[in-house]
Order: structure tokens, then sequence, then C-alpha cells
């Protein structure tokens, strides 16, 4: 059958159209295939990287050269040991230790600023300072080994003079700067203690402290020595009928599994009328109830 004659059947072109057709139907093709066929076209035609590589060259000897002339030249320095305080040494005695330029000039900005090096291992705290340099220098270190000893060490005071006590905060109120005062306590535990306080309402009791994680009992011991809880403090409480899951289960003393129970049970039964109805719900003991009282309220 003549192709024309298919086209006009099939398609039910008149006379011109198919014949528009028969000639939009190869330029189509070209336009379709037109530049797959060039991509290949230039992908086999040689290329010449000659004025790229003599750029790259000329830039790595640029960096070549730039890395020879800032080679540090503090190694040609002799070392020898001695005993010396960080508080008080000298550049040129902390350079003759073996301190690098960067390390001297970190250590002394920070004396610059301050900043006082009370036990051996604050040296640590030096942005660069290497534990092997550091075991090196340790016998010569004229500094207490732990911050107990030095603590003996009190200032005299004339006679007949008293010391005056330190001043103790209020465990509710402190911030992490405060709580950073204490030994022992970092910007870890600083913000674990507030947010752990915040999370629960507050504190009531001394003993809650111990609750959080990380905090071994001697800095509780310090903690505790250096604070307060107001006897008459409001702890933030929370409505068991009107808390939604999410709010309840942020509180410490409420699990996941106690959060569903008390709301699930409320919907089933209705507001609660007494905290003590909590002892309804199955995965509630007594010793749980007795915490939770202080930080629940039905009203």
């Amino acid at each position: 059958m003549n192709p024309r004659k298919w086209i006009r059947i099939f398609f039910g072109f008149s006379r011109a159209q198919t014949n528009g057709f028969i000639i939009l139907l190869p330029l189509l093709a070209v336009l379709i295939f037109s530049a797959p066929v060039y991509q290949w076209w230039i992908s086999r035609q040689p290329r010449d990287f000659s004025k790229e590589r003599i750029l790259l060259d000329s830039l790595t000897a640029n960096w070549q050269a730039s890395e020879v002339n800032t080679l540090p030249v503090e190694e040609e320095v002799p070392v020898r040991l001695f005993e010396f305080n960080p508080n008080s040494a000298s550049l040129d005695e902390l350079r003759a230790l073996g301190f690098s330029a960067g390390l001297t000039n970190r250590l002394i900005n920070y004396r610059n600023k301050g900043g006082q090096f009370r036990v051996k291992q604050d040296l640590l705290r030096l942005y660069g300072m290497d534990s092997s340099f550091y075991k090196i220098l340790v016998p010569f270190i004229n500094l207490p080994e732990t911050l107990a000893r030095e603590e003996k060490k009190l200032v005299a005071l004339p006679p007949g003079t008293k010391r005056p006590a330190p001043v103790k905060f209020d465990l509710n109120r402190a911030d992490t700067t405060l709580l950073k005062t204490i030994y022992g306590i970092g910007s870890k535990i600083s913000t674990r203690i507030v947010n752990y306080r915040e999370s629960m309402g507050g504190f009531i009791s001394r003993q809650q402290v111990y609750e959080i994680y990380g905090l071994d009992s001697a800095v509780v011991l310090r903690l505790d020595s250096a604070s307060f809880i107001q006897p008459d403090f409001q702890v933030r409480t929370l409505n068991i009928n009107q808390a939604t899951e999410g709010e309840l289960v942020v509180h410490p003393y409420i699990s996941k599994r106690m959060a569903t129970a008390i709301v699930t049970y409320r919907f089933q039964h209705g507001r609660y009328e007494h905290i003590d109805d909590l002892r309804k719900i199955v995965q509630l003991d007594a010793a749980q109830l007795e915490k939770l009282k202080p930080y629940l309220t039905v009203d």
C-alpha cells in the first residue's frame, strides 16, 4: 500500500496534512537524534589540556614554595627539662622546655586573660597540648597533683580575723554558670542538672540530685554544701485531668507506659478526684506515687 494513502487512512488526514506530516517526521527525527550524535562526535575529538596543565603546574609550584617558606623553625630550639610553674614561666623558659610557638602563645594569652593553672592536669586544657608531651613534663611541673591538696594551702589571715563563710545559692534558681563554680561540675553536668530540674518541676529534696546521671557522691556533697533549697519552694505541678501523654512523659518520674496508663484510665473512667486514685493503675506502685505526689494535682 502507498505510504501516503496508509497515513491518510490511519490518521484521517487530508492530502495537504499528509504531505506536511511526511515533511515534519524526518525533521523531528533529526531534532531528537542530533544532540546525542553531536555529543558522541565531540567525545571522540582529541582535546588539548596543555593550557590547563601549565596553569595547574604553576599553582602547584607556588603552593609548594609557600609551604617551604612557612615551615616552623621552632624545632631547632634545643630542649632541656627543668622544674617550672606554668603560671609564672617566661616565654623563653617555655620554649626551652619544648613548647611550640603556638602552644606558648596560647598559654601566655590564657594567663594574660586572668587564667590560672591550679593543678598539673590543667595544662591538658590548652588546645594543642599533646598527651605524650604532657607525660614528659609532669615530673617537672611545680603544681599539686589534685585540687584537694591545693585547697589545703589556705591563705593565712591576720590574727583575730575570721574567714568569711562562702555564700550559698538556691539550687532551684542556679543557672549553669553558677553550678560550674562547683569543682567537678562542667558544662555537660551543669546543663544536665538544669534540664533535670526543669523537666521535673524543681527540687524538693537534696537527695534528688543523686538521681542525675553522671554525678558522683563527692560532687553531690560539694554541691550540697554550696547550695540550699527554700523550705517554702513551690514545685511546678502537672494536672493529671488535663495533661496529655506527651506532657506527662517529660517528667523523670513518669515512664512512657505510666503516662499511657494515666491518660487511658482517665479516658475510660472520667476525671481523677484525688491523686490517690492513681493507685488503681496497675503500673504505679506506692513508692512511685509518693515520689510523684508533690508534682501532681487534680485541680
